[in-house]
């Protein structure tokens, strides 16, 4: 069984930089896809970014040249880096983690993490 932590929440001002971190630990061999989702209230859970083992990223279009979303595979951790916040960033964000990128994210299957708080004040 695959656990994943999260880490790098909090409140910043916009315009301002946070670093999101999330440690898989447990089954790792079958984990090949991670990344991250957000869901703000009232809004459908959405794709931030995710990355392969290989190094392929994708990213919503939304975040595109303010995010990057990088994998350290020795340890297991995959990070998100958000510039240039804006308030509408403002959500809680989830590290999924599932066999493949195409997978990633499918409801009833998959590992989560608990979700961190972001906050973006205008």
């Amino acid at each position: 069984q695959v656990q994943l932590v999260e880490s790098g929440g909090g409140l910043v001002q916009a315009g301002g930089s946070l670093r999101l971190s999330c440690a898989a630990s447990g089954g790792i061999l079958s984990i090949t896809a991670m990344g991250w989702y957000r869901q703000a209230p009232g809004k459908q859970r959405e794709l931030v970014a995710a990355i392969t083992t290989g190094g392929f990223t994708k990213y919503a279009d939304s975040v595109k040249g303010r995010f990057t979303i990088s994998r350290d595979n020795a340890k297991n951790t995959v990070y998100l880096q958000m510039n240039i916040l804006k308030p509408e960033d403002t959500a809680v964000y989830y590290c999924a983690a599932d066999s493949s990128l195409s997978v990633l994210g499918s409801k009833g299957r998959g590992y989560w993490g608990q979700g961190t708080q972001v906050t973006v004040s205008s």
